[in-house]
């Protein structure tokens, strides 16, 4: 009933030896200059036999930082730090790709570098806290409203770190358009009211988007490209009565792009609508279990299936789920702390 989880798929340029993908997942691990170092290296080694893995959310620039530990890709120690990561995957036959996550306005002052700013399609905070550097949620600042020429500097950011994740030896790159970082934001009338290009109406709404998706395609390649969104999610204060508004008119551009694939968190039954307005390649990702995935990828609605926490707890996720074996329970307590415990230290079935 689930063989289908396990034969192998292409998506666009990307080859995956099965159609289990690894979600990305926010961990706080990264070392000083949010450099990832020999803890990231495991942690993504251990679970390199997932079809494709999708890493933690990124950030492209020091001003996308907004979450304290989270790594980078706009430093040459970062870049050499990224490519040991992905020396480390690809030595276990894995594929990986690196999660582009601008935060924006979603962020708390003490988590960023002191010569970085926040900013936001306009200048309206996030009404939902943020965790600090210790873990506790705090109110957010506001955010600098970015003038036409900082957008398109921005766009130019994203391109420059898809060229950095493929110098470090990732196989391509996603675009976190979903849980109210800076695409969503954009996306979203209640966080965008601006008057011009990049406001207003949907087709203004969705151009940023659109924007920071081609010029990483013309920068490495459309068919390493790919992009997550949560149409009707709510979180970090990005509650919106019509999704359908802004999402199906960027799923009809973004698909004249030639992308990889889109990244679906199904949040409000979005499946149906998103696959009628999106004819390439569907990775679905939301509390799936082994059969119901399954059906998705026999059914043609998904081309491969995401999983988040299962992977944080079973780095053998895939043989698991071949075997019918029992998974293994999260450490709750230790998902975004405790370096080398609730991280890299879950046995694999052979270790007992």
């Amino acid at each position: 009933m689930t063989a289908s989880l396990f034969e192998p798929r292409t998506l666009g340029a990307l080859a995956l030896s099965n159609a289990i993908v690894m979600a990305p997942m926010t961990r706080d691990r990264a070392g000083p200059g949010d450099v990832p170092g020999d803890l990231l290296v495991e942690y993504y080694r251990q679970r390199a036999s997932a079809g494709l893995i999708v890493t933690e959310g990124v950030q492209p620039s020091a001003d996308g930082k907004g979450y304290w530990r989270t790594p980078g890709i706009w430093s040459q120690a970062q870049v050499a730090g990224w490519r040991r990561v992905a020396d480390a995957v690809h030595g276990e036959g894995g594929r990986i790709v690196m999660q582009l996550m601008h935060c924006g306005r979603v962020c708390v002052r003490a988590n960023k570098g002191d010569d970085s700013r926040t900013i936001a399609p306009s200048a309206i905070p996030c009404a939902d806290p943020v965790p600090g550097p210790d873990g506790v949620p705090v109110a957010t600042e506001m955010p600098h409203a970015l003038t036409l020429a900082e957008v398109r500097q921005v766009v130019g950011e994203y391109a420059v770190a898809a060229a950095n994740a493929r110098d470090a030896g990732f196989d391509g790159v996603e675009l976190h358009c979903a849980s109210g970082y800076l695409p969503n934001q954009f996306l979203n009338p209640g966080s965008n009211r601006r008057d011009d290009i990049y406001g207003g109406s949907a087709e203004n709404r969705i151009r940023f988007a659109i924007e920071v998706l081609a010029a990483m395609a013309d920068t490495i390649g459309a068919g390493r490209v790919g992009f997550r969104i949560s149409p009707g999610n709510p979180y970090n204060d990005m509650a919106d009565p019509d999704p359908q508004a802004s999402f199906i008119p960027l799923l009809q551009a973004a698909n004249r792009l030639g992308l990889a694939y889109v990244h679906l968190v199904d949040v409000a039954d979005s499946l149906g609508w998103v696959r009628e307005n999106w004819s390439g390649n569907l990775i679905a990702n939301n509390g799936l279990k082994a059969g119901t995935a399954a059906a998705l990828l026999d059914s043609g609605s998904a081309q491969a299936v995401s999983f988040g926490r299962y992977f944080i707890s079973n780095p053998d996720l895939v043989e698991r789920l071949r075997r019918g074996a029992e998974l293994a329970r999260v450490d709750r307590d230790h998902i975004y702390a405790g370096e080398a415990r609730g991280y890299t230290d879950y046995p694999a079935l052979a270790d007992g």
